[in-house]
């Protein structure tokens, strides 16, 4: 093998490194839900305090912005709340279902 063939290899073999390397980083963003579903909610937030902002004064939208922040630090009362607000409407659906046949029967 000539030097010229032999220098040659060694780019191309650092080329396909480097686009190994790429390839690897943007399959692990990818791959990386947790942080994905971060950036999705900064993004619906930022869009949320916009709105805010239009239809009201810029003191609301930084209030919106501190809620949505602190929501973002600690998501569990807000995640507790729900399934509360989910596991309540439930058993009155269960309860008014429940009502609605013993009345049918009789």
């Amino acid at each position: 093998m000539t030097e010229r063939k032999v220098e040659e290899a060694r780019a191309d073999r650092d080329v396909t490194r480097e686009e190994l390397a790429e390839t690897l980083d943007a399959l692990g963003h990818k791959l990386d839900v947790r942080t994905r579903a971060g950036e999705k909610v900064d993004e619906t937030i930022d869009r949320a305090a916009e709105q805010v902002e239009k239809t009201v004064s810029a003191p609301a939208a930084e209030k919106v912005r501190a809620g949505a922040e602190a929501v973002r630090n600690n998501p569990l009362p807000l995640f507790a709340a729900a399934f509360g607000g989910v596991f309540v409407l439930r058993f009155l659906i269960r309860r008014r279902h429940a009502h609605r046949k013993q009345g049918g029967a009789c």
